[in-house]
């Protein structure tokens, strides 16, 4: 509304002057306003005193900011409604929802954002990040390590030397579409019992038996040996067949490079409970850990790996002979140990763990 340049008191004055006997004509001449001013004057404010003049001029501003309240307050409500229900979390749904109040209500952007809550910075942000590059990284290497999530290549992209923030690759990886499927596991709740924790490396080692098939459908055995502490694949040994001989001699392997554990982890299938087995664990002062029969989680450091192995080698490789199946899981092994980062080791691959462990050692020596 266009502010008056005359006071109220000053406008009471002119009217008095009028009512005086003074002559319009003189009034309009003096004063400087139209005859239509003075009309307007003498019908608003005519018989009323200083005082009086601007109390009426205050109760009209009062009642324009009451109209402006209520007003806001409409559009406000309307735009609430448009937004119940709805889950906003990233900026770009906050944008579209601030245009939506625009065009549907008739705002302007300063009054959307003031509604919805919204920063007008957020709203007028232009991403100046380039990442397209970036998600065609993601897309390759999803595409070589299809059961990896955005966490585990985060790790590889940094191992690669590329300097990026793990927030920002799970933003790419979710815009590109990329995730891993989930598979459904059979989970029984069992209890848990506790077992004796480890300080170093090569004091415990836990094996187990996984089976599969080749693509004309006969079925083969994988004997996985994993160490406990720095979760490090020992040997994988691929058979048709796999007595306790086999597991002697896989075993004997894996020892002649870092010598023998003082515990082996196991279950109670024939070929750990033969008298064999229990002749060479005697013999080279081994104990065998026998778990509770039906009890896995048990043996939880196996049965993680070898979940690992059916979701990550088995399940996504088409095995055409049993040497096929050999060099196929002898080289995912290398790469479980060497590239695969593992959460529990501080995203370090267990050959970078079994480094980590020898400086940590030899530190203390020194």
């Amino acid at each position: 509304m266009k502010k008056s340049r005359f006071t109220e008191a000053q406008i009471v004055a002119v009217l008095h002057e009028w009512d005086a006997g003074a002559k319009t004509a003189d009034l309009v001449r003096r004063h400087g306003v139209t005859e239509q001013t003075l009309y307007r004057w003498k019908k608003k404010y005519g018989g009323l005193q200083v005082s009086e003049a601007k109390r009426l001029k205050a109760l009209e501003e009062e009642n324009r900011q009451l109209k402006r309240l209520v007003a806001d307050q409409a559009l406000n409500l309307q735009v609430v409604k448009d937004l119940l229900g709805k889950k906003l979390v990233t900026p770009e749904q906050r944008r579209t929802v601030v245009e939506h109040a625009m065009e549907s209500a008739g705002l302007s952007e300063r009054q959307a954002c003031r509604y919805t809550g919204f920063a007008r910075s957020s709203q007028r942000y232009q991403s100046t990040k380039d990442d397209a590059a970036l998600g065609e990284r993601l897309r390759t290497l999803a595409i070589l390590r299809p059961r990896w999530g955005y966490r585990r290549l985060y790790r590889l992209l940094r191992r690669e030397g590329l300097r990026v923030n793990r927030k920002r690759v799970q933003r790419v990886y979710r815009e590109a579409g990329l995730h891993v499927r989930q598979r459904p596991r059979k989970r029984v709740a069992l209890e848990r019992v506790p077992k004796l924790a480890i300080s170093g490396a090569n004091q415990r080692w836990s094996m187990d038996f996984v089976s599969d098939a080749l693509a004309d459908g006969r079925r083969f055995r994988n004997l996985t040996v994993v160490e406990d502490a720095t979760r490090e694949c020992l040997v994988i040994e691929v058979e048709r067949s796999l007595p306790a001989e086999r597991v002697i001699a896989a075993l004997d392997r894996v020892a002649r490079s870092r010598g023998y554990a003082p515990s082996i982890v196991c279950d109670n299938g024939p070929e750990f409970h033969s008298e064999a087995l229990d002749q060479w664990a005697d013999h080279h002062g081994i104990t065998l850990a026998f778990i509770e029969p039906g009890r896995p989680v048990q043996n939880a450091f196996i049965e993680s790996f070898n979940g690992r192995f059916r979701d990550e080698c088995l399940n996504e490789h088409w095995f055409l002979d049993l040497a096929d199946a050999k060099a196929t899981i002898e080289a995912w092994r290398l790469d479980y140990n060497t590239v695969r980062p593992h959460g529990q080791l501080g995203g370090r691959t267990p050959d970078e763990y079994v480094a980590y462990l020898q400086d940590q050692l030899h530190a203390v020596h020194s």
